[in-house]
């Protein structure tokens, strides 16, 4: 190991104890800004590359529990978030998808429409995306829908996570997946169920948001970021894979050759649509979108599309459950301990004597920024929206532009960190992207959609909602 190689490991130890030890600030509790320390130095040392994420978490974890910080089964909390485990669940199910061969159709039949260039392929997922979010009222499950037709399609064109260069297109496609979601969720206000809890807090402030009122405030910045985000992404990370005209006659011919559906397939697609639509209409029926996917996970098993061997196959899968659910668990007690919204409200005080303008636009970019803490938009939403939405009309900002540009704020940010969101886990789980370059993508990509959302998103709400 060389010096720098140590020193890279050093540092996040030493950004650990550094906090640690500093005194603890007034409105805060010691074990608040110890978990805060040993949270900063998990999410440091996979920033700067000293340690992959399950060693972080896992040393994280370790360190909370036996100093005392927090108790163990708030520490271990997240093993039974159902949200975690609608994740894995989503993960392994996906692969019924690829097994059986119904991805490869589904794939054949997207190159042979869409398949004359990556771009044309990153515009159908994305779009595809955006038609059906305002029935699932979880990204989390939509990405479940999504992401095996992309991992067929990536491996379809031969794209594979081990292969360096090949993995480029594959990696394009998750990841404009992957930002597709955190902006469809923007353009609709049932794509995600953070949009009801933040328009609840919005009515408490006085304004009424129904479903026409936000596609209207929300139509035009989101499209313009729709219609942005495959090329922006292809600038940064080029798959590597321009045109290919000859790619959907060739599909068409495999596709030909394919015959009919096997009963595999017929069973993996009559069970996912059943998932489907148990993820859309769920809240109607009072089903509960996770038991959903185990009941979908449970009858693939015992027709035997996928088997225990599949499964014990899966090994990015546990180590996925293992860092997702104690990330998950360190952020919801943060919130817990009232660490958020400490910091929320120190910024936002700070900001007085601002002009409405500056304080709009300041707030909204703190708003932005702060979501590196946090695991789950909905939390944010609960310990923030509502501080950040006062200061910023007690500062003159007019409340619905404010609203609005906190509420498409808290769809978009999630792409900032890979566990931003936990709809972006199946995707970053794929392989076919780093950490370092699903972080820096992440950023890069959030600044874009901050830039679109505070350029031609504020002019166009504060117009229509005069």
């Amino acid at each position: 190991m060389t010096a720098g190689q140590r020193l890279k490991r050093a540092t996040p130890f030493a950004v650990a104890l550094g906090i640690w030890f500093l005194p603890v600030p007034a409105g805060l509790t010691a074990p608040a800004w110890h978990l805060f320390a040993v949270f900063a130095a998990a999410i440091t040392s996979v920033l700067i590359g000293a340690f992959p994420l399950l060693t972080a978490s896992m040393l994280a974890v370790g360190a909370i529990v036996m100093t005392g910080t927090i108790k163990p089964e708030q520490a271990y909390s997240g093993f039974a978030n159902s949200s975690v485990l609608l994740v894995v669940i989503a993960f392994i199910v996906a692969q019924a998808v690829v097994k059986s061969g119904l991805g490869r159709r589904v794939s054949l039949f997207m190159v042979s429409r869409f398949g004359g260039s990556s771009l044309g392929l990153a515009y159908s997922i994305v779009l595809t995306d955006a038609a059906i979010a305002p029935a699932f009222p979880s990204n989390t499950a939509r990405g479940g829908v999504l992401y095996p037709i992309v991992l067929s399609v990536a491996e379809g064109a031969g794209s594979k996570p081990e292969d360096p260069e090949g993995r480029r297109l594959g990696g394009y496609l998750m990841f404009c997946s992957m930002a597709g979601l955190a902006v469809s969720s923007a353009l609709w206000m049932t794509a995600t169920s953070a949009n009801p809890i933040a328009v609840q807090i919005v009515q408490e402030a006085g304004l009424e948001i129904d479903f026409a009122k936000w596609i209207l405030a929300s139509a035009v910045p989101s499209l313009v970021a729709i219609a942005l985000l495959p090329v922006i992404v292809a600038k940064l990370f080029p798959p590597r894979v321009g045109k290919t005209p000859e790619a959907p006659a060739a599909a068409r011919k495999e596709l030909a050759n394919m015959g009919r559906m096997s009963r595999d397939e017929w069973i993996t697609a009559v069970t996912f649509a059943l998932m489907v639509a148990g993820w859309i209409f769920g809240n109607r029926l009072q089903l509960n979108t996770t038991s959903v996917a185990f009941m979908g996970f449970g009858v693939l098993l015992f027709l035997g599309v996928i088997t225990l061997d599949d499964i014990t196959r899966q090994g990015d899968t546990l180590v996925t459950f293992f860092w997702l659910a104690v990330l998950f668990a360190m952020s919801a007690q943060l919130n817990e301990l009232g660490f958020m919204g400490y910091v929320g409200e120190r910024l936002a005080s700070s900001l007085g004597g601002l002009s409405w303008v500056t304080m709009y636009v300041t707030l909204i970019v703190l708003y932005v920024l702060i979501h590196y803490m946090f695991v789950s938009q909905t939390s944010q939403v609960l310990a923030l929206f509502g501080v950040f939405l006062d200061v910023g009309t007690k500062g003159g900002v007019p409340l619905p532009l404010m609203a609005f540009g906190l509420l498409f704020a808290s769809s978009y940010f999630s792409v900032i960190t890979p566990q931003g969101g936990s709809q972006n886990i199946i995707f970053a789980a794929s392989g076919y992207l780093t950490q370092r370059e699903l972080y820096k993508l992440g950023g890069l990509i959030t600044l874009a959609f901050l830039a679109v959302y505070l350029l031609i998103g504020s002019p166009w709400v504060y117009f229509v909602m005069r």
